[in-house]
């Protein structure tokens, strides 16, 4: 390139920023009562509406009133957790606005992309995610413009041609004049990073399966009394409103909300860690994580690569050679091979000259060029230099290439130099790695460096098992016995990530180029770090703003906080819904009557929905080990918890009836008895203590306090069910906590044994 092009001054550009605005489009305003009605839509609301609707026909008022009243908390819930969500999501999706290079008062610098402004002069490359309308000014680009077109075909653009906001560079480089920002550009967006999770994650796909399993609970139930019913002659009729309310307390209500709130709520803590959270599954599927592949640059090592050593190959003096050295680098868009040859002519006190023309340095082409007063200096790539010098090799053999990683320099084609730059292992690199190892996680190094290199580098890092190169990669190789792959060219690591995910392996990765976004894209735990191109950012789930790999235990941390809540949510929503309607079931059958009022009914599956939804905010404890979610396990201790619960709740109900307590009194007292042992069961279920010995987060408290106020002021007051006495009340919780105790000095020691 060798035209003479300047940007704007920062004063004019400041002019035009407060003639035209941000460059960004403004958020379509959230609207509260479009999203409360898009709840009323959907198959956990169509299921209460048609309880309500049934309700309504047979004349019960008060519990059509009930029932109404928790089709609006899911509604409100929802909407509101949903607002929370996107506000966390917005604040997050800030701290990953792109940076563009860009001239201002004739020097380059790294901006913002929301300051760009009408005839900023901005410097575009591989990788770069336009965020405006730009007209090229110098150069070629190769564009992927289906963010507006939808087609993913390749389109070419030359000079005076203009390349869209929205659009990616996949190969070339350009200088550009921005010619529409924000709401006037063709797409009327600018870039945003987040993406609400593309598909659902292993969790969100077992509690789907949970929802699954408790319908079927309730069907067979359901289908038992019905059977029961018609045989002993009873008005169906009757019936039907307690066996809508088996279906209703089956139904999730607060599992969108207490998924996003713990989500949400692990979100906005990495994102004071120093990590974005650009896609939700990300966080809970790291503690699930075993596999985690580590790209060494910017990652085990420093971000900054230093010269280890130069040879002069030329006729010249080693001044002259490092002159001709300085045209070749891309000064607008440094590379860190760019900037550790820069700082070193700094220190060898060489002035940088402006070349006569100059191509900057692709993946494909692998140099950089430049010319100067007739001569070609070509740099980049040994091996591939090499195929222009067919002798460059034989010259190289002097010096150990083994050592750190090459650059050759070619003047009028023909070796004049090759520099060794060796990357900085990180501080926190080793005990990262170690730690990340104590948690049953297997790390393996990803470089395109030599086996040698690579070798070294693991042996520094503690990295244990052998360093292979790409080459020798096979499909039989145990990855437990892999400590770094070498030689790894990008498009090898897709590759990689999949073979590994076919044999049961839950992935993470981390990356920072173009050619790695397809794998980050499709590892479960996609990690940008964090001077990643945009693209490997859009296509990451999680984005460190910190450099190294202590960041990454943090989202371990996330994860494991999540999973824990998560089981604590899965463990109580069945066993909870398992005792009651198995009660209900065996109390009919025996007794002959249902033993709780259908208003209580309704209300307890209120109260409990209320305290589930905060265990998205619990305390928790961090697991060190690779958590794996075993449906059969999780039945199995959730309905052997409903077993336990149930068989007091029964010999509760068996006592009062002997001993002539009234029907509906006894329904008022086993509705108390279910909210004790619904509150009772978060806390067993929560902790690998005792639950005695484990305080939970304020608002868990908070509202399992509130629950029991307000269950035991219904029931004295006889609000909405038939009034009890204190003795009645007190003898009540007494015999739930007794139950509690019992059941948790049997449940922890064998959980903890599983």
């Amino acid at each position: 390139m060798n035209k003479k092009v300047a940007g704007l001054s920062q004063a004019e550009a400041q002019k035009l920023l407060d003639q035209y605005g941000l460059n960004q489009v403004p958020e379509v305003p959230y609207s509260f009562w479009k999203e409360f009605a898009g709840k009323l839509w959907n198959l956990s609301a169509w299921i209460l509406e048609a309880a309500l609707l049934l309700e309504c026909l047979l004349g019960k008022w008060i519990q059509s009133g009930f029932v109404l009243l928790m089709l609006l908390f899911a509604a409100y819930n929802g909407a509101s957790q949903k607002k929370k969500s996107r506000k966390v999501l917005s604040q997050i999706s800030q701290e990953l606005t792109p940076q563009v290079a860009v001239c201002r008062d004739g020097s380059w610098q790294k901006l913002d992309s929301k300051y760009l402004v009408p005839g900023d002069l901005v410097s575009l490359k591989r990788g770069d995610i336009l965020a405006a309308d730009a007209q090229i000014l110098e150069g070629k680009l190769t564009l992927d413009e289906s963010s507006i077109t939808g087609e993913a075909d390749a389109i070419k653009k030359a000079e005076k041609e203009t390349a869209f906001a929205g659009t990616t560079v996949l190969d070339g480089e350009a200088l550009a004049t921005v010619t529409a920002t924000g709401t006037h550009s063709r797409s009327g967006q600018t870039i945003n990073l987040i993406n609400n999770s593309a598909a659902p994650g292993h969790l969100q796909q077992l509690l789907t399966k949970i929802i699954y399993y408790l319908c079927l609970l309730s069907g067979g139930l359901t289908l038992i009394l019905l059977v029961a019913a018609v045989i002993r002659g009873e008005n169906i009729l009757e019936m039907l409103p307690f066996l809508a309310m088996m279906f209703i307390a089956s139904i999730p209500v607060a599992m969108p909300s207490t998924f996003a709130l713990s989500n949400s709520f692990e979100a906005t803590r990495l994102s004071k860690e120093g990590v974005l959270t650009s896609d939700l599954t990300g966080i809970q599927d790291a503690a699930n994580l075993n596999l985690l592949l580590l790209d060494k640059t910017g990652t085990i090592t420093e971000n900054k690569t230093a010269v280890a050593s130069f040879t002069n190959y030329s006729q010249e003096s080693d001044e002259a050679v490092l002159a001709l050295t300085g045209l070749a680098l891309d000064l607008r868009n440094s590379s860190i091979i760019d900037q550790a040859l820069g700082d070193y002519l700094q220190q060898q006190q060489i002035q940088i000259a402006e070349p006569d023309a100059f191509t900057a340095f692709t993946s494909s082409k692998g140099y950089s060029e430049a010319e100067k007063n007739g001569q070609n200096i070509k740099l980049g790539s040994l091996k591939i230099l090499s195929q222009i010098d067919p002798d460059l090799m034989n010259k190289a053999k002097k010096i150990d290439l083994t050592t750190g990683r090459s650059v050759a320099l070619l003047v009028n084609d023909q070796l004049s130099g090759i520099f060794i730059t060796k990357d900085q292992i990180r501080p926190d690199s080793k005990a990262a790695l170690a730690e990340i190892r104590r948690r049953g996680i297997q790390p393996i190094m990803l470089t395109g460096d030599n086996q040698k290199t690579a070798e070294a580098v693991a042996s520094e890092v503690g990295l244990e098992g052998q360093v292979i190169a790409y080459s020798d990669f096979t499909k039989d190789l145990d990855p437990q016995k892999i400590a770094g792959i070498a030689e790894v060219l990008p498009e090898d690591k897709l590759d990689m990530v999949k073979h590994f995910q076919e044999h049961g392996y839950i992935v993470g990765m981390t990356g920072d180029g173009v050619n790695d976004s397809p794998a980050l894209k499709q590892a479960e735990v996609g990690i940008a770090v964090s001077n990643a191109a945009d693209v490997a950012k859009k296509s990451s789930k999680m984005v460190l703003l910190d450099d190294g790999l202590s960041p990454i235990v943090k989202i371990l941390d996330a994860g494991h906080r999540v999973y824990e809540r998560m089981t604590t949510w899965s463990l109580t929503k069945l066993a909870r819904t398992a005792e009651l309607t198995m009660l209900l079931t065996i109390a009919y059958l025996v007794f002959g009557y249902l033993p709780m009022a259908l208003n209580a009914m309704v209300i307890y599956t209120i109260m409990n929905n209320m305290v589930t939804m905060m265990i998205g905010t619990d305390n928790t404890h961090i697991s060190y080990q690779p958590e794996n979610w075993n449906m059969a396990k999780l039945a199995k201790i959730a309905f052997s918890l409903a077993f336990a619960w149930t068989i007091i709740a029964f010999l509760f109900v068996s006592g009062l009836t002997k001993y002539g307590v009234r029907h509906d009194h006894i329904s008022t007292m086993v509705y108390v008895f279910m909210v004790a042992s619904a509150m009772l069961i978060v806390l067993i279920t929560r902790t690998k203590k005792f639950f005695w010995q484990s305080t939970p987060s304020k608002l868990v408290a908070s509202v399992q306090i509130a629950d029991i106020v307000l269950t035991c002021l219904l029931a004295i007051c006889g609000i909405a069910m038939a009034q009890i006495n204190l003795q009645e009340l007190a003898l009540t919780l007494l015999v739930a906590l007794i139950g509690a105790v019992l059941i948790d000095l049997v449940y922890q020691p064998v959980i903890n044994h599983l």
